[in-house]
């Protein structure tokens, strides 16, 4: 296995976007934490990807599409019979549009406990990276998530996970805080935004208050959830909260924060009525978190590096944000 600063897990996925007039669709390769590592490694980080995908050539063929970024793929796990799908019209946002995910009998969804050696996988990276999305598809999938955090967690590793909440993923008799809570005290870095931490980590939200609407409001109440957090689970030292609103298909207003040292640090806000694709922009906020932390960022740089890359990602097509560093760092 080639030495690597960064690992991240997750299931890989097809992203295919019909054009029906056209009779056509195009494809992307994608999933949450295939996305981290391909804007990663474009921004010069050793970094490796772990998945399960079938032996066969389609299989090759997406994988390559992930070396190509520069992601070290030569941990992946094999076997299964495919690979899965989600469907989503071209620009439109996964929590908002219509999705459709074709992600049964995966080959990532069949992993089983206990099959696989965590600790030699791992080798002597630094940081371990998984999302919320992973132990969302299944019952084995979060016992899966808890065996490779336990593995990380021996090797001294820093860990960090993306609260994506996918609630037409969350069908197996389990509810997101009867699951997360217990995976997320493991995680040094807790990233997404104060209502996935209401949702899948049952951090208090007063509703009444947001209600009005205003920036101050948001930032006051992602103080205080982020003081929660760091208070119930000992481990974490960093949380991030981005804030993502959108007024039409090809609109959004941007910024985010970073709790760190007892301190709120707040990005530049960012609005455009130009987006091209939503897909990967939480993404590439947590990549560049992990970016920023890996490469000595002052806590204001880390949090401005990691907006203006998700800002970056509205204006690519496809799930990977390929954006140079130099580029994101003129946008900060």
């Amino acid at each position: 296995m080639q030495p690597v600063s960064v690992i991240t897990f997750g299931e890989l996925l097809l992203r295919l976007s019909p054009e029906w007039a056209q009779h056509r669709a195009a494809i992307f390769v994608g999933g949450a934490e295939a996305n981290v590592a391909a804007a990663l490694a474009t921004w010069g980080n050793k970094v490796a990807y772990i998945s399960k995908a079938p032996d066969n050539g389609l299989s090759r063929q997406v994988l390559q599409q992930l070396q190509e970024t520069g992601v070290y793929t030569d941990r992946m796990l094999w076997g299964g019979d495919r690979i899965g799908a989600y469907y989503l019209a071209q620009g439109s946002d996964l929590k908002h549009a219509e999705v459709v995910y074709d992600r049964k009998y995966s080959s990532f969804s069949e992993i089983k406990p206990g099959t696989v050696d965590w600790d030699a996988l791992l080798g002597d990276a630094q940081w371990f990276h998984w999302s919320a999305i992973s132990p969302a598809l299944n019952a084995d999938a979060a016992v899966i998530c808890k065996e490779v955090l336990e593995a990380a967690t021996r090797k001294g590793m820093t860990i960090s996970t993306d609260l994506n909440y996918r609630s037409r993923l969350w069908q197996y008799g389990q509810t997101p805080l009867q699951v997360m809570p217990a995976l997320a005290k493991y995680c040094h870095v807790i990233m997404g935004n104060i209502w996935a931490a209401n949702t899948m980590l049952g951090i208090p939200l007063n509703q009444q208050a947001i209600a009005a609407d205003t920036k101050e409001v948001y930032l006051q109440a992602a103080r205080d959830a982020a003081n929660v957090i760091i208070a119930q689970f000992p481990v974490c030292d960093r949380v991030a909260f981005t804030f993502r609103f959108s007024g039409a298909p090809t609109h959004n207003l941007y910024y985010a924060v970073y709790w760190k040292d007892g301190e709120l640090f707040v990005s530049r806000q960012y609005e455009t009525n130009e987006v091209v694709d939503r897909v990967g922009s939480g993404d590439s906020f947590m990549a560049g978190l992990i970016h920023a932390n890996l490469n000595g960022y002052t806590n204001q740089e880390t949090v401005s590096y990691a907006a203006a890359a998700a800002y970056s990602k509205l204006f690519q097509a496809g799930d990977f944000n390929l954006t140079a560093r130099e580029r994101i760092t003129q946008l900060m």
